[in-house]
């Protein structure tokens, strides 16, 4: 079911978007479908008015054809919610983030911080601590992989306290020093919808 926003738009949730592309492929397959895209953002669209029955059956169809999934069940688009604002903070988001994160995911979201923890764990099988952590791990690869940022200006990105943390960090997740991460031939990331 659709979550009805306000009297001139519904908001449809989806799994697994964590990346401009797979803006582009859904907006590109929704328009493809005729339906009344106002705008597509990661973990959600918006659109003018809710899907039909039929429209709902070709948009799963689609959905599962590109590895993502409708979500209907309130638990589940929290948490989808949740991972969908933690990849944008981590990867996309420009600006800093000026408080932590379980300060940030409850501001943005409207809940305390325990319930999106507890429905957080109870569905994905770990911590929103965890999650994070291992965004940033993914985060640091891509950098390494591609020599965009110094490791400095990545532990400031990430919020690290120093660059002595995010290296320890770094190599209690991966078994490897950033330094040493980078010399290897065969790099180990994850898509990041499959992180955990």
């Amino acid at each position: 079911m659709e979550l009805q926003t306000d009297d001139t738009k519904t908001t449809i949730c989806i799994k697994n978007m964590v990346c401009p592309r797979c803006i582009r492929i859904i907006k590109e397959q929704l328009t493809l479908l005729n339906l009344p895209v106002i705008e597509v953002h990661l973990g959600h669209v918006d659109l003018e008015r809710p899907l039909e029955p039929a429209e709902k059956e070709k948009v799963n169809e689609f959905l599962n054809d590109y590895g993502f999934e409708l979500l209907e069940e309130r638990k589940a688009k929290l948490v989808e919610q949740i991972k969908t604002l933690i990849i944008n903070a981590v990867h996309y988001k420009e600006e800093k983030i000026t408080s932590n994160y379980s300060t940030y995911l409850a501001q943005t979201i409207g809940k305390d911080y325990s319930t999106l923890s507890h429905a957080f764990s109870s569905m994905e099988g770990i911590t929103i601590e965890k999650y994070i952590i291992l965004q940033k791990i993914e985060y640091i690869k891509a950098q390494l992989d591609y020599e965009e940022l110094s490791l400095g200006e990545i532990a400031s990105k990430l919020h690290y306290s120093s660059l002595s943390h995010l290296s320890k960090q770094f190599k209690s997740v991966t078994g490897f020093t950033p330094s040493e991460y980078k010399k290897l031939q065969l790099r180990g990331r994850q898509t990041l919808d499959q992180l955990y």
